[in-house]
């Protein structure tokens, strides 16, 4: 298919759920939650496997995301929200983009702490969220990131879980910087937290195989 025929036929398809929108508004109640959801589907079709525009919205979530992290206060939760809502609407036309699936995790953390919000509060639970599916999309990636959240509960079976997770699966940050994350701070002082930075400090032992020489026998004549 040209492009110009992709582009007539999503014009066409924008066109037909602007339609329905018009239409639901004017319809009762339950004939109008099925034009609306009819539209949302239309919506969602016409973005859907644009790469570009996805690269965009999230390189747009990306910057936004750095911006806030300069403001604080009212400031820097505005700019946040702004970058949730790139990286959402990213994952609208590619479910399986990974880093607006990390880093929609990473605003909300960032978004609560600039709140003071509790760690059990539900800014956390949707950052919780994001990093689950980022997740799903490729396995421990943010495995680390959600040990964080674990730590910063005091559910600590679950972030060790999660820390051997990142570990295994190769997403782990190095030591040093794990013990110098404010994340983790609550769980500094335990043995297992102690005990699971110094397996990673020790240094892997390779076994060299022992080398059996053998000498030939040596044929003589009587």
């Amino acid at each position: 298919m040209s492009l110009l025929s992709l582009l007539n036929k999503r014009q066409t398809k924008l066109e037909a759920s602007i339609k329905q929108t018009a239409q639901a508004r004017i319809s009762e109640a339950s004939t109008a939650d099925n034009l609306f959801k009819g539209a949302y589907q239309g919506y969602a079709e016409v973005l859907l496997d644009d790469p570009i525009r996805a690269d965009a919205l999230y390189n747009w979530g990306f910057a936004l995301l750095h911006q806030a992290k300069t403001k604080t206060g009212l400031d820097a939760a505005k700019i946040y929200q702004d970058a949730i809502s790139k990286f959402a609407f990213c994952r609208l036309i590619n479910p399986t983009y990974l880093g607006a699936a990390i880093n929609g995790g990473v605003a909300y953390m960032d978004l609560a702490r600039n709140q003071q919000d509790d760690a059990h509060s539900e800014t956390y639970d949707l950052a919780k969220k994001q990093f689950e599916t980022a997740n799903a999309i490729h396995k421990g990636t943010a495995s680390y990131n959600l040990a964080c959240i674990f730590a910063l509960r005091g559910e600590h079976e679950a972030c060790l879980q999660a820390l051997e997770h990142s570990r295994d699966n190769g997403s782990l940050p190095d030591a040093t910087e794990i013990i110098v994350d404010p994340d983790m701070s609550n769980v500094y002082n335990q043995t297992w937290f102690v005990d699971f930075i110094d397996g990673l400090n020790k240094p892997e032992v390779v076994v060299e195989p022992e080398i059996v020489i053998v000498e030939a026998e040596t044929n003589k004549a009587e």
